[in-house]
């Protein structure tokens, strides 16, 4: 079949490596996405049972995993720490392609998460500090007054990362990819982790 906007189809079901492949395919979005190729859609449980999802950034990925960074007090840091596992997922419209992740979580180190924050602008920084995120706020009042007054405090020098602001790695157990075909007879190729090793397998659309 011809592939989507001059893109090569597929690796066949020999392919080994399905980091190789998605650093394959996160290169092409960042080529023709036009704005975030590297968001993804983060799904959680929450206390009661119910799943929650929300957009976040990827930070990086290795064959340790997939890291995003996040305030520790939020709805997603309290649902990870009670429970340990997620799923993400991928979608880049431009490219008719997603990618599918699960697997257990794991916090960075502090040594990660120092060197990640500091390259982070100057202002997200002290928005790190500012923000008590996913909880109840008066107005935006409010929010200028925190933002002010961290702004004071860090007025001079680097600013140091909040206690509670770090990351987490999803620690990939399946990888499925997807690539849109004709007729809705879409290509699907999902990589499953075995010991150390990735086995693969096609499965109907």
């Amino acid at each position: 079949m011809t592939p989507n906007n001059g893109i090569e189809p597929m690796a066949p079901l020999s392919a080994a490596d399905p980091l190789a492949l998605f650093d394959a395919w996160l290169k092409s979005a960042e080529g023709l996405e036009p704005n975030d190729p590297n968001a993804v859609a983060l799904a959680t449980v929450g206390g009661d049972g119910m799943p929650d999802v929300r957009m976040v950034l990827l930070k990086g990925f290795d064959a340790r995993g997939f890291v995003f960074y996040t305030n520790l007090e939020s709805c997603k840091g309290k649902q990870l720490n009670d429970n340990q596992k997620a799923s993400l997922c991928f979608h880049w419209k431009s490219l008719r392609r997603q990618v599918r992740v699960e697997g257990a979580v794991e916090s960075v180190s502090d040594k990660e998460a120092d060197a990640y924050f500091a390259t982070r602008p100057r202002d997200a920084q002290i928005g790190a500090w500012a923000s008590q995120q996913s909880r109840p706020m008066a107005g935006q009042i409010e929010l200028e007054r925190r933002i002010a007054n961290f702004s004071a405090r860090y007025a001079v020098g680097a600013v140091p990362r909040p206690p509670h602001w770090s990351g987490f790695r999803v620690i990939p157990r399946r990888i499925e990819f997807w690539e849109e075909r004709p007729f809705r007879l879409h290509d699907r190729l999902v990589f499953l982790r075995d010991g150390a090793n990735w086995r693969s397998e096609r499965l109907y659309p």
